[in-house]
């Protein structure tokens, strides 16, 4: 009896699931077709061409970038615009425009992913819950723009909505990390970037500004900002480092390239998270994170890969688990600290690359770190897994991934959670997901994730859900 409610608890979850999904991407579609087409018509208006059906010249629209077939203008209609599901990004019609901006210094991306997820079985809270996330990039070429060569600007703006998975399996690590940022339980757009880079050379350059630290730790098959591949931010980077990082902040640096791809970074951050502010008043004010990190090209078995390893080091004062969307923990008082550290390492190598496309393969993945126990309340940290481009035939641009991270609690605040949670040992996880990539610019992910809390008191969980990702 307890196996047939179970059953149909989980399908029910399934079912509202997509309906959910559906609504939403419904929702957006309309949005983004209007703001296609406005684009179209300030086009065709900027070269003074007439928007009735057929009177756009083929000179013109070449001149204005407007795309037209058949004697169709993009103020015929919205479909003038809009290409069929089978093209490549949503505003690929338009592509002409985009072009132009991009010729100018300017290239924008954006996505907006909604997820559905629920716990069926263990955790702590058995319901399905919808959230999603914005995230909005400007990428700017100074010296296409103002002819300030080597300058270029980083803007992106983000947002979140819905209902948190945060503390409804139990674990330290939230399922779904992207539905939690850049700040929890806000629904406010932040600017969590606004950054500067100067190359000085092809290989050496310097930046400064706002900058968010969710694409450091980078591994070809577990990054993604719980996005593009992993949902879980176990997989997503390195947990053992969160204690010490701010999510978004103030800092600078330098950075070394080697074939366009950085292979060390040396970044001096604000200690303090000001993802929700512009973060001057409070530079520095309660210490500076130092994060250096070496990542080297392999060709180990004549295949690409790459071999990682970074540290951190923080001059805050640690007086407590503070809260954190990226970790959850209990708001608990420590023994005053002056500093903390972390020190981990990545990998990723892969065993099977397309020899007509060799930006596809699939292959290994694995992390592993420590950090000071007096700080973190998670003092070790192993993860390893396989993940790629799907090898089904026919689903050449569909992804795939599957890992295990075992994550070892500090024996130094160990006690201290057991008596703010009643009991607690080491965590461990398995995730799975499978992405479909519908079109070029709609992508669907079906997730599940096995997870065993550290907390003794709760029950081992299995999470379902889906993710889907409109890219304009």
């Amino acid at each position: 009896m307890l196996m047939f409610r179970t059953s149909m608890e989980s399908n029910a979850l399934w079912r509202d699931m997509v309906v959910r999904l559906t609504i939403g991407i419904i929702g957006v579609l309309p949005v983004t077709m209007i703001c296609c087409d406005q684009v179209c018509q300030a086009s065709v208006n900027s070269c003074g061409c007439s928007t009735t059906s057929g009177a756009v010249s083929d000179s013109c629209a070449a001149e204005s970038g407007v795309y037209s077939d058949a004697g169709n203008s993009c103020g015929e209609s919205l479909f003038g615009c809009i290409p069929p599901l089978t093209s490549s990004p949503l505003f690929d019609s338009c592509s002409d425009v985009q072009k132009s901006l991009a010729d100018s210094g300017i290239v924008f991306n954006a996505n907006v992913a909604q997820f559905y997820m629920g716990v069926v079985d263990g955790g702590i809270n058995q319901s399905g819950r919808y959230s999603g996330h914005g995230d909005y990039i400007a990428n700017i070429d100074g010296d296409k723009l103002l002819g300030m060569k080597g300058m270029f600007v980083k803007v992106r703006a983000e947002h979140r909505f819905g209902q948190s998975m945060a503390g409804t399996t139990g674990t330290f690590f939230p399922p779904n990390v992207a539905a939690d940022l850049p700040v929890a339980d806000s629904e406010t757009l932040y600017l969590t970037n606004v950054l500067f880079t100067q190359m000085f050379s092809e290989t050496f350059g310097v930046f400064a500004g706002k900058l968010d630290t969710l694409d450091g730790d980078q591994n070809a098959f577990a990054s993604g900002r719980g996005i593009r591949q992993f949902s879980n931010v176990a997989f997503v980077a390195t947990p053992i480092g969160l204690r010490t990082t701010p999510y978004s902040t103030l800092g600078a640096g330098f950075v070394i390239l080697q074939d366009l791809e950085p292979v060390f970074t040396f970044s001096a951050l604000n200690a303090t998270d000001t993802a929700g502010t512009v973060g001057i008043s409070e530079l520095f004010r309660d210490g500076v994170v130092l994060v250096p990190e070496l990542r080297l090209p392999t060709t180990f078995f004549g295949l690409p890969g790459h071999q990682l390893i970074g540290g951190t080091w923080s001059s805050r004062n640690y007086v407590s688990l503070t809260q954190d969307p990226r970790i959850i923990l209990p708001s608990v008082p420590i023994a005053r600290q002056n500093d903390s550290w972390s020190l981990y390492y990545n990998f990723d190598q892969f065993l099977f690359v397309d020899k007509n496309d060799p930006k596809r393969g699939w292959g290994l993945f694995g992390r592993a770190g420590i950090a000071d126990e007096k700080t973190n309340p998670i003092g070790w940290f192993l993860s390893g897994g396989v993940g790629g481009n799907s090898m089904i035939p026919g689903r050449k641009d569909d992804t795939f991934g599957a890992g295990f991270y075992y994550s070892g609690t500090s024996s130094n605040l160990a006690p201290l959670l057991s008596a703010a949670l009643g009991g607690v040992g080491d965590g461990y996880g398995t995730e799975l997901y499978y992405n479909v990539a519908v079109t070029k610019w709609f992508s669907l992910t079906g997730d599940a994730q096995f997870l065993t809390p550290a907390r003794e008191s709760v029950d081992s969980s299995v999470l379902l859900g889906l993710r889907g990702v409109v890219s304009f």
